[in-house]
Order: C-alpha cells, then structure tokens, then sequence
C-alpha cells in the first residue's frame, strides 16, 4: 500500500483529483468505482472543475457504484442515485448511459445484485475504485463479519453505520436498514483502489487497517492483500 501524507481534507480532494484525471486521460474507456458520504464530496467539486476547464472529458467513462439504499427511488434526496446526479452527473460530460447504480427498489432484489456483478465483470473490472472507510472499517457497506468472498449483495446495515448516516436524514428511524452494496470480493477485482482517509474521527480505523491484522470482522483489513492500493490521508486521520 501506497500511502500519500496531505495537510488537510482540501489537499486530500485534490491529490485524489488529479490522480483521477491522470487516469482518465490514459485509457481509452476508464471504469470508476465511486463512492458516496461527505469523504469523496471535494473530489467531485474539483473533477466538476476540471470538467468545466476543458482539462478533462467524461464522455468514454463509464462508473460503478459501490451501493445504494434498498427502498429509496432514484428520486430521492438521500438515495445514492439522487446524490451523484447532484454532487457529479450533471454538472460533467458523462454519459448517461455509462453511469451504473444499484437499483435500490427493484422487485427482486437478489436478481438486481446478480445483474449489477455481471455488469461490472462485463466491463473488464474496475480501473479505479475510490473508497472510503467506516469507523467499525466497512467498506462499501461491506459491514464487520461480511465474507471476503462476498460479491453484489444485500446487506443488514450495522447500527453504527446508520447513526453515522443519519446526519443526512430527518432522524435516525428514516435511515434504511438495508442496502444492495458491491461485494468485498467485487472490490478486490478493481484493479486499482483509491482509498480517502480525512479527520480525526478515521485515525482508529486507519491506523487498524495499516497495522492490524487481516480479519473478516474488519473489513478493510482485506485491502492489505490488494496489489494496487493507494491511500491519501491527511495529517488529522494519521496522527488521530
């Protein structure tokens, strides 16, 4: 693991901006993992720039999500769907047609996770998967406990996971207890993982990840094992 010491947040966002227009500009058809929460939110802001400034086109990407909630429509303002059209899509060249999200209402929900994997597979992997990492160390929401094996799945979110979340919501009764979210397994096939690290609330988790050992019970511990990781953390999440 690649780890990229910053200042602060700010620095953060714009590192991981730069690397990401990097990449974009050297393959073809990139493939992004995005993420969503407040953590990836500065490097969308300056991807929108760049987008803007003519220095970058999305118009031969192509994005995967890591998740979405079950039960919230595409219209809604806290599904993940409504959150990337209004922190991303529609302010950039993509298109449309490119943008991938698990379907968080479908009728069958275990044929709708089987769909989302083979779309990923069918893409030829993930170029670069932003991540970013929970306190309990869930990835995606990939909770404690998930297998490393899991791939596209729907998932009982963990307590902690939805009071962290319900900073977005009314109250914590309207944070959904379910999701659809890519498997551990489906983020290990990216073939390159970006992992935003910012504030002092992450530097227990951090700090597990470089120096724990690799457990189920916590899931981004698995990441020690991936070939290709880059961390950029900034000087509260390292130093706690």
């Amino acid at each position: 693991m690649e780890i990229i010491k910053v200042k602060d947040y700010d620095e953060m966002s714009e590192k991981a901006c730069s690397y990401i227009v990097e990449k974009i500009k050297e393959l073809q058809e990139p493939v992004l993992g995005l993420a969503t929460g407040s953590t990836p939110e500065g490097l969308y802001d300056r991807l929108i720039q760049q987008n803007k400034e003519q220095n970058v086109s999305f118009k031969n990407v192509s994005t995967f999500n890591l998740d979405e909630y079950v039960g919230l429509g595409n219209d809604d303002p806290n599904s993940y769907h409504y959150y990337m059209n209004e922190k991303l899509f529609k302010h950039i060249d993509i298109d449309k047609n490119n943008v991938n999200l698990p379907n968080g209402v479908a009728k069958d929900l275990d044929k709708e996770c089987q769909d989302y994997e083979k779309k990923i597979i069918d893409a030829k992997k993930v170029d670069v998967q932003v991540l970013g990492i929970g306190i309990n160390g869930h990835i995606g929401f990939n909770e404690p406990g998930t297998a490393f094996t899991s791939r596209t799945h729907v998932v009982d979110l963990d307590e902690s996971t939805r009071e962290a979340n319900a900073r977005f919501f009314a109250s914590l009764e309207e944070v959904p207890k379910k999701a659809i979210t890519m498997g551990i397994d489906s983020i290990m096939q990216s073939k390159e993982i970006l992992l935003l690290v910012s504030g002092s609330s992450k530097s227990e988790a951090l700090d597990r990840l470089l120096n724990g050992e690799v457990s189920e019970e916590f899931p981004a511990s698995i990441l020690q094992k991936h070939s290709n990781v880059m961390i950029i953390a900034d000087e509260a999440a390292l130093n706690g």
